[in-house]
């Protein structure tokens, strides 16, 4: 099984947690696009949802497959959110924001009643850091943000480079219109104490730390797809 197999496997268990009439904030990515194809299969057979999609790629694919999209302030309360994750640990700890648009789906998994991830096996770790942590900020302040960003990190003994994502000849621009620095820390041993701290930097908009948000994730490998819970 290739790595597209095995995030189709994953896409099609979470399928088996949406229930008609439901709505659905729908995520970004590899394998949350493959959700989105399967979503419109059933969709096309009469089933129903209103779906609010993390990021503008997103919508255009759930337009261009016929699946129904709504807004997040027209449907500001959601049932459900499947998205996928660029790490997830035992704990359900995520690193999110590997196609830039942790800011949209932080904001639709909060206003969700529950949120499934949905992986490959190669996502599922001991420790949270090997991928680099997006961490979205604002253009104003760039320079200063990032020495706090530093700052930070040296506290909580984390080191590491923090790259200014980059696209074409400039800066990569989120929907939002912010830039990502991506911080390569390595490892994280203690991913609640370094969200608290990037929250309290003012230049941070949003970082791709994802704590306390994923009630399930369904990580799909070889044998097929297993569900891991957090524990109590």
């Amino acid at each position: 099984m290739d790595a597209r197999e095995m995030k189709i496997k994953a896409a099609e268990a979470a399928l088996a947690h949406v229930e008609s009439g439901m709505r659905l904030g729908i995520g970004t990515g590899s394998t949350a696009e493959e959700f989105v194809r399967l979503l419109a299969e059933k969709v096309a057979g009469g089933f129903r949802v209103e779906g609010v999609p993390t990021s503008e790629r997103t919508a255009r694919l759930c337009v261009e497959l016929g699946v129904p999209l709504k807004s997040l302030d027209e449907l500001p309360a959601l049932d459900l959110t499947i998205d996928g994750a660029d790490e997830v640990d035992q704990a359900l700890r995520l690193i999110k924001g590997g196609g830039g648009a942790l800011l949209r789906e932080k904001i639709v998994a909060a206003a969700s009643e529950r949120m499934i991830v949905i992986a490959d096996e190669s996502k599922l770790v001991e420790t949270l850091g090997a991928f680099a942590l997006p961490i979205e900020v604002n253009p104003f302040g760039l320079v200063s943000t990032r020495i706090a960003i530093d700052k930070v990190a040296a506290r909580l003994g984390l080191s590491g480079e923090l790259t200014l994502r980059q696209s074409g000849d400039g800066e990569f621009t989120t929907d939002g219109g912010h830039h990502i620095i991506d911080a390569s820390f390595g490892r994280i041993p203690d991913a609640e104490a370094l969200s608290s701290e990037l929250n309290s930097i003012p230049g941070v908009v949003e970082h791709g730390l994802f704590i306390n948000m994923a009630a399930l994730a369904i990580i799909a490998g070889p044998a097929g797809a297993r569900t891991l819970q957090k524990n109590r």
